[in-house]
Order: structure tokens, then sequence, then C-alpha cells
């Protein structure tokens, strides 16, 4: 490390900084800090190098002087606080003396009780006649203490809470924050890691979103985001936080419990991870507060008049930290204070017992109280509490302090009577001669003051509400020219969507509620029409003149605009997806969001925000465009999507579709509409689309339900001959069947029924569901699946084309009887033209007519001689390399 400059000229520094302790009595903190701030500047525009810092030293931002009394009965606070650690730590113990195959943790709520505390006491704020109620991301591995205080609150059972990761029955406790499993109580899914920070933010920024358009009223809601220190290394954790500076968010808290400890160990052992976080937030624009120490420490610094406890306090690294609070007062006075003369003289007079009294920050309610309230009137910036704890506060030898304390399920007698005298709690020796942890209820006094409190903040909280009016959204026929033929002209389903897009933002009972939001490809789309007609959202507006101006569809920005363009970031849209597709829940307005994107781009790059938009029950829609793995030709193997469906029917609310006709698509999205918007269901979703133009018919009479269902026949032979097929595709991969179906007519007097299969992931839950049913029910009546019903009685084998891997069709093969071959595109993409790259996947109509050739042959209806033919005229390679592997 690189030593301090040698001060040449002691009594000239001590004149500057009492000139800079002058201004601060006379004129304020903030008048030393201009004057500061001028300084530096003069001394760099001088030429002079001044090294940058984002850290200030390891103390707490607030000091005692500006503290503020913490209003309420504190010691009845303290009494109900740590009833409520007890019972965290019983739901868990109960749990796991059952059977250890329960889990759950013990040490994380230990470490944050006292946030969680302060925050339901005296801020959070529950929807209310008068207030739009705020928004908390929960820590997923402290909600056993979340629960425990519901239980003394009267809103969970004990029962439930014994019930706790017991949810096959339906009246057990989620493991963790799920709003799927508990609709009712849940606001956001949490637990995993990195995704509660970067939805948070875009929450907030949403919020801001409906604030500026005139949705919702200008309140003083706030979106807090609990996180845990290790947990900030997730790359999503810290991927946004500039988002949140650039825009102002000043309704945004992140509380970051620095316990520095992760699950196996220190989350900085070597460094401090306090001074790491405080660097990115506040080099980032947030508001850094730090809450360290608590008052006890208050004593200590004010006869700290050598520096020495200061100077300790920053170069002591978190690993030491750690250890200290592992062991005892004794061995912090020799290992911490005794470090340096100055600083042992300051606890020469205190017991080991004082000195191991002295509290962090995080664990002192009135620090705690004083750190949120400054965060709540934030301005124009965001905010970041970073609040140093211990790991497992109370547990004891049971894992205070310790790196195993995370994996702490179990707790042995002495360990719970330990944590009983520390806590006083109404427990006898006989509760816990069992080793068994008994739960304590709160007195009719006790029982009061929370309700009283709660009431005074609106109500019950966490609680989630979906009380969101249903919406009059357009009949079918508002999409009109999307059923009828499309003529001579020629476009594709992207250009089709845009078209009914258009449509719905025009509408006058819904257009306000819809939310285009796209990453950065809105002219690859050709929606750049959105940009002049509804503007980009910029809550400064637009402060540029920009270079298109005098251009049609410029690129116009505006505070009150509503398409989202997020740049070159499929994380951050998908979280605005999010954020809108759960405004009905989180502010009572059902908002309508369509979020397009490069379908490579999609379920692979953001699948575990896919996932927990399932688990928030989202509605909307995401669109995959630039589909299938040749459509999008000349982009090669990072763009070519064969797989989203795949991916997509891994989610159980996500409800997919492939098609390939504009009929189709609008049909699609009116269903939509209609199932989450009118019937509410807490589904989204999914739509392919292709950037391939061709000529689009006119939708069949009586085809909607096939189209919503997943398959229907679009195109019958006139007179079916012996020879006769029934060709079956989706996406721009139909339109070469229905070629091949041509192909082989002309070549060899073969008929064909064109089947257009919008989705075989719907196919194949019904046929699962059916399966099911029969399974259970032997002597009830047999269900049979929509696919086998629908083709019942249909003549000739069935050949499959798709351009998405052959698992995707592969799914319903147990439910056709009929001779069933499909062909699909497993393998890398690569770049090339489409007819190559289909020739090459073996989806073109060539091989689509060739392997219905096989398909006759093979069932006797064509000649040897025939096949022979075919397989020479379509020029099919038998040697040809599996396109899989290579």
């Amino acid at each position: 490390m690189k030593d301090a400059p040698r001060d040449l000229d002691p009594v000239e520094s001590q004149e500057w900084q009492e000139a800079i302790e002058d201004v601060i009595e006379r004129d304020g903190a903030d008048r030393a800090h201009f004057l500061l701030d001028k300084a530096v500047q003069r001394a760099r525009a001088a030429g002079t190098r001044l090294p940058f810092s984002a850290t200030t030293p390891y103390q707490n931002t607030i000091s005692p002087d500006d503290e503020v009394d913490m209003p309420g009965d504190l010691e009845m606070e303290w009494r109900i606080r740590t009833i409520n650690r007890w019972n965290a730590m019983a739901t868990v113990v109960k749990r796991n003396k059952e059977s250890s195959e329960y889990g759950g943790h013990i040490a994380s709520f230990a470490s944050s009780a006292a946030l969680y505390d302060v925050g339901l006491n005296h801020f959070w704020r529950s929807k209310s006649a008068i207030h739009g109620g705020d928004l908390v991301f929960f820590q997923g591995h402290v909600i056993p203490g979340i629960y425990a205080r519901s239980f003394m609150e009267g809103r969970i059972s004990e029962e439930q809470l014994k019930q706790f990761r017991s949810e096959v029955g339906g009246e057990g406790l989620s493991s963790y924050p799920h709003p799927w499993l508990m609709p009712d109580y849940w606001q956001f899914p949490t637990v995993s890691m990195g995704l509660g920070p970067l939805m948070a933010i875009y929450q907030a920024r949403f919020m801001k979103y409906m604030e500026n358009r005139g949705l919702i009223e200008k309140q003083d809601r706030k979106v807090w985001a609990f996180l845990g220190d290790g947990e900030m290394d997730e790359p999503e954790s810290l991927g946004a936080i500039h988002l949140a500076a650039r825009e102002g968010l000043d309704n945004l808290i992140f509380v970051v419990n620095c316990n520095l400890q992760r699950l196996d160990g220190p989350v900085r052992g070597n460094s401090k991870i306090v001074q790491e976080l405080e660097g990115n937030f506040r080099g980032s624009g947030w508001d850094v507060i730090k809450l360290l120490w608590g008052r006890g420490w208050d004593e200590l610094l004010e006869q700290d008049t050598s520096g020495k406890l200061r100077q300790l306090m920053d170069e002591t690294i978190d690993g030491d930290y750690q250890t200290f609070k592992s062991k005892d007062g004794a061995y912090i006075r020799e290992h911490f204070f005794g470090k340096y003369p100055e600083t042992a003289e300051l606890v020469k007079d205190w017991t080991d017992d004082q000195i191991w009294a002295l509290r962090r920050g995080g664990h002192d309610p009135k620090k705690v109280y004083n750190a949120f309230l400054r965060a709540t009137k934030a301005e124009g910036q965001p905010t970041v509490l970073l609040v140093k704890t211990v790991k497992g506060y109370g547990m004891g030898t049971a894992g205070e302090g310790q790196n195993t304390t995370h994996q702490q399920k179990k707790m042995q007698v002495d360990q719970l009577k330990a944590m009983r005298d520390r806590f006083r709690i109404p427990v006898t020796d006989e509760e816990l001669a069992k080793g068994d942890a008994p739960f304590v209820t709160l007195n009719n006094a006790q029982k009061a003051y929370l309700a009283e409190r709660r009431e005074e903040l609106g109500g019950a909280f966490p609680k989630r509400f979906t009380d969101a009016p249903k919406l009059e959204v357009p009949k079918l026929d508002a999409f009109k020219k999307e059923l009828q033929d499309s003529g001579d002209r020629e476009f594709s389903t992207t250009m089709a969507f845009v078209r009914i897009l258009t449509t719905l933002l025009r509408d006058k009972k819904v257009g306000k509620q819809v939310v285009p939001i796209v990453p950065d490809e809105s002219r690859t789309f050709g929606m750049e029409g959105l940009f002049r007609s509804v503007g980009i959202y910029n809550p400064k507006g637009q402060l540029y003149t920009p270079e298109d101006r005098e251009q049609m569809s410029y690129y116009k920005e505006s505070e009150s605009g509503q398409v989202l363009q997020e740049g070159i970031n499929e994380a951050g849209a998908m979280a605005d997806w999010i954020a809108a597709a759960t405004s009905y829940s989180n502010h009572g307005v059902p908002m309508i969001p369509f979020y397009i994107y490069y379908s490579m781009f999609g379920f692979q790059r953001i699948g575990d925000l896919a996932w927990a938009a399932g688990d928030s029950r989202a509605r909307g829609f995401m669109l995959g465009g630039t589909a299938g793995r040749t459509t999008l030709n000349g982009e090669g193997l990072q763009h070519e999507d064969g797989h989203s469906h795949i991916l997509a029917s891994t989610i159980p609310n996500c409800i997919s579709y492939d098609p390939t006709f504009s009929y189709e698509v609008a049909v699609i999205v009116q269903n939509g509409l209609q199932r989450m918007f009118v019937d509410q269901e807490d589904v989204y979703f999914y739509l392919t689309l292709m950037n391939e133009n061709y000529h689009h018919p006119e939708m069949p009479m009586g085809s909607e339900e096939g189209i919503i269902k997943g398959l229907y026949r679009m195109k019958k032979a006139d007179k079916p001959a012996k020879k006769h097929v029934n060709l079956m595709g989706s996406g721009t991969i139909l339109v070469q069947a229905i070629k091949a179906a041509k192909m082989l007519e002309e070549d060899f007097a073969v008929t064909s029924d064109i089947w257009s299969a919008t989705s075989f992931n719907e196919l194949a839950r019904d046929y699962q569901d059916c399966e099911r049913h029969n399974r259970l029910n032997p002597f009830a009546e047999e269900r049979v699946p929509y696919i086998t019903q629908t083709l019942t009685n249909v003549q000739g084998p069935i050949v499959v084309a798709t351009d998405y891997m052959k698992n995707y069709a592969e799914q319903v093969r147990g439910a056709v009887k009929q001779r069933f071959t499909v062909l699909g595109t497993d393998g890398f993409g690569r770049s090339d033209s489409r007819v190559n790259l289909r020739k090459f996947f073996e989806v073109d109509a060539n091989h689509i007519a060739a392997a219905a050739m096989v398909d006759l042959w093979r069932e006797g209806v064509v000649s040897e001689k025939d096949l022979e033919a075919a397989m020479k005229k379509y020029d099919i390679d038998g040697g040809k390399p599996n396109p899989r592997l290579v």
C-alpha cells in the first residue's frame, strides 16, 4: 500500500480543518460540501491529479447529533421483537425435529429482525382508501420471521406455522415468498437471488411511469428491497443501479443486510463489502447511508481524541469482524481494541461483558429508525442503506457469526436455553427439555400495540391485492383487416402484430393501458411509427433536438411517452414487462404489456425472470420476433431460435403459440386479452413472430376454436386420393408444407390435407391432462385429447414440420393414432439463405414431400419405384451428415 504523503505544514493543515469546521457550524454541511467541491474542481482545472474516492470512513453516515427520537413504546417493541425472533427460530426447529427434509433458515432473520420490526411498525404502508401502499421485496431466507410476525398479529394460525414448508395440502406456508402459492400474502418472489433488486428497480421505475402518464395518483409510495451482502455478487443485483440513478428514482430504497457472511463463509474476508458497495452505489449516483455501529459505540468514538479507534475501524477487514462476533468480549478486547494502546485505553475500565454488548448498527432500533427515516425523505435519487449486522445474532454457540450458521436448522437444549435467557423469553426448562421450542403468543397489551401500529399504517402487511377492474377489450372484428385475404400483398407476422398493436393503441377503452416494450430493435420490428404516435417514455422529456426531427417517425422522447425502450438490455426490458404485467395487483390498474424481442434472446437469456413472472401471476404478452431457426437467415448460431417453445413449455402458466397467418395472430391476441383482462386468469402469452413475407389467406370459417386450442385443418383436399397425406406445420414452415402439397399432387398425384398447428405446447398439455384424468379415474368416462378427436377418421399418415426442435412436436405423438413423422431443426443455427438453411435442417418443401412419400411407401400405398423417383427428384441425400451433430 502506498504511504500517505507527509504533512509539510501541520499548522496550515489545522487552519484548513478549522475553517471547514467553522463553515459547518455556521452555514451547515451542504455549504461546506459546496466549498470543498469548488476547491477540488479548481485544483483539477489547474492540472493537479487528485485521486477519486467514492467511499467515506467506516462509520455511520448519520451522526448522533442528527438523530431524532424513535416514536412508540420502545420497551414494548423490544419485547415483541424478541418473541418474534424466538417464534421464527421455533418455526424452523419444529419442522426439522419432525424431519430434516423440510429445511429452512434461522440465521438470516436473526441478523435482520430489527430491520423488519422497525419497517413493519413505523414505515410500510398497506394499500388503503387514502394510500396506494408501499411495495416491499422481502429477502427470501428471512421469511420464517415474517410468518412469525403474522402469527403474533393473528393473521396466521399456529397450525399453519407448524406446517411451514408443507405446501402440498394447501394449508401450509410457502418456503419462500411465492405469490403463486400464497396469492393474498406475498407481493413478489425473491429467493432467486439477484432478481429481487433488478425487479425492484423496474417496479420503482414503472411506478413513476404510471404517475407521469396520469394513470395513478402521485404519492409518496416507496419500493423497498431487502438484500443480502452476498446476494450483491449476482450480476443482476448491480446491473441496473445506473438506471435508478439516471431516472432519479427517489421512490426506491435498497436495504443491504451486511452480516458479512454468505452461505459458506465470509462475503469479503480480505476486504470490506460495505466499502465496496458504497463505492459502487455512490459512483452510480445513489445516496448511500451506512449504518455500522450501535449506540454503545457513540461514547467510545466521542472519547477517541487520537483518531485511533476510527483508524482501527477502517483497517480491520471483514474476516476479522466476523471472527470477533463468533468469540467473546475477552477475545475482542485482545484482538481488536488491543491492537493499539490508545484503543485499549478506551475500554480499560470496561468488563468483557460490556465489550461483548457493543452492538452493530442493524441491531439498534433507534439507529435503524433514523436510517429508514432519512431514506424516505430522499429527493431526486435512490437510496441504499448498508446495514451491518451479525448473522445468527442471538443464536450463541448454535451459529452466531459462524461459517456454518446459514445451514443451521436445529438447536440443542442448552442452546435453546441460552437464547431464551438472552432475550428473556417466557418459556420454562420443562418445555425445552424435549429439545422442542414452543411458540410464544402475545398478551393482550402486546397484541393491541401491534394492531395499533398496523392500523396507523393502513392495515396488514405483507398483503397482495387482486381487486383490479376488468377491462372492456376489443372483439375479434376490431382486427378485421388481419382476418381478410392479403391479396397481392405479402408481409410478415411481425407486421401483422404491429397492425394489431396499433389498433389496440387507438382503442378508446384500453389504448392508454397498452405498454409497448422493446429492448433496442423497434426499427427491426417495424415499430418506429410508435415513436411519434405515442412517444418513448423518458422522465426528463426530450432535452435535445433529434437529428431525424423532420421525418415522419422521428425519435420522440416524452415524459408521458407510452413506449418503454430499454436499449440493449433484455433483462431490464423483461423486468419492465413484469412490473407492467403485475400492475393490476400492485397499483389496482391493469396494464397490457407487449414485450417484443429477438426470440433467441428471450427464454434462454432471461429464463429465471420468465419463471418469476409466472410466480408473480403476471398478465401480458411476450413476443419472440424474428423467430425460428431458419427464418432469420444470415444471423447465425447466436441469433437463430429453434427451442424457445420448448423452454416456454416449462412455465406452467405460459400459453405459447407459433402462428403462421395474420388471422391466427389476431385470434390469439384477442383470446389472450379476454382471458387475462376480462376473465382475469393468471396466465401470460408467448407468441413467436417471423420476419419472412408471404401471402396471408382469409380466416377459414369455424377455425377460431382450433387456433386457440392448437390445431385446425386449414385446407381439405377436394377429392382425397388413395395416395393421401396430412401435412402439418406452424410458423413459416407451414408455408413450406403448403408448397410440398402442391409438389406431391403435381409430381405423384398425392393429395394432401393441410393442418396448422398453432401450439403443440397447448395440445400436449391437453393430452397430458386427459391421460392424467383417465389414470386417476379409470371407471369414469374416458377423456379424449383434443388432437385425437380432431384427427379421428383422418386418412393417411401425418408429416409435421416446424422451425423448432423435434421435441416440440414429438410431445403429442402418443395422442396421434396415425403414422406420425416429425421434422425439426435440431442443432446449432448458422448463417445462410433461407433456402439453404431449410435444406440443411431438412424442413424445406422437398424434405416434407419426401417424408410423405416414405410414409406412403411404408404403408404400401406407393411403389418402391415411385419412392426412388421422389427421393431423386427432391434431391434427398441419405448420406448427408446429421445437422444436430455438425
